[in-house]
């Protein structure tokens, strides 16, 4: 579980973004980073029953930096305002597709998918579905996948994309740029002792997705 202190650290770091307060709080901060970087370690572990090569994984590997790249964005504030990590074979620079924790006070959610693929693997996941759509459709709109996860997200082609006819019966989801899914999940779970639990059993109903999108990388 996680702590409530670090859904306050993140809510005070939200009003107050900028480097003077962060540095008058830097105790605050790294007592919630910890915290995370332990409940990640947890998932890590639970993950590996899963997936053996998941266990190879550091906290480190696997969280993103707190900071934020201010070169190209109107909004200069320092910091982002919650705590994101992302499991995949590799870590989280990873090509394959992989699971998401995304922690910020009133907007956490749980989600996976690949997110914005390079072109070979793009590529690759639409072949994939193309030739075995029929296995797609099953795990999408399986009973408890689709529960929890109704819809496939992502930016689409207004277009089929090229090599691929309009008639084509998984146009739809061929147009996809992305393919990812999600669902948002109350504080209050996270602060329970269910937590890692919690977050394990959404990421094993979504495991055979992901299998499916890794087939691209195989």
């Amino acid at each position: 579980m996680l702590q409530k202190e670090t859904f306050q650290f993140l809510e005070q770091l939200k009003l107050n973004n900028n480097k003077e307060w962060m540095d008058a709080n830097r105790k605050v901060y790294e007592a919630a980073k910890a915290d995370y970087e332990s409940f990640v370690t947890q998932i890590i572990g639970g993950l590996s029953k899963m997936e053996p090569l998941m266990g190879e994984l550091t906290a480190k590997q696997c969280i993103f930096r707190l900071n934020r790249d201010v070169r190209f964005s109107n909004d200069k504030s320092p910091y982002k305002s919650h705590f994101g990590a992302y499991f995949s074979i590799g870590g989280k620079k990873s090509p394959h597709a992989g699971y998401y924790l995304h922690v910020e006070p009133g907007q956490s959610f749980i989600g996976g998918g690949c997110w914005m693929p390079e072109a070979a693997m793009l590529k690759g996941i639409r072949q994939e579905i193309d030739y075995d759509f029929d296995a797609f459709k099953a795990i999408i709109q399986g009973k408890s996948f689709k529960k929890l996860y109704p819809k496939i997200d992502g930016e689409q082609l207004k277009k089929a994309p090229q090599g691929y006819d309009v008639e084509n019966p998984a146009i739809e989801y061929l147009k996809h740029k992305s393919f990812t899914v999600g669902h948002s999940v109350p504080d209050k779970e996270f602060v329970s002792k269910q937590a890692v639990d919690k977050v394990l059993s959404s990421f094993e109903t979504m495991k055979p997705f992901i299998d499916f999108l890794n087939r691209a990388v195989e």
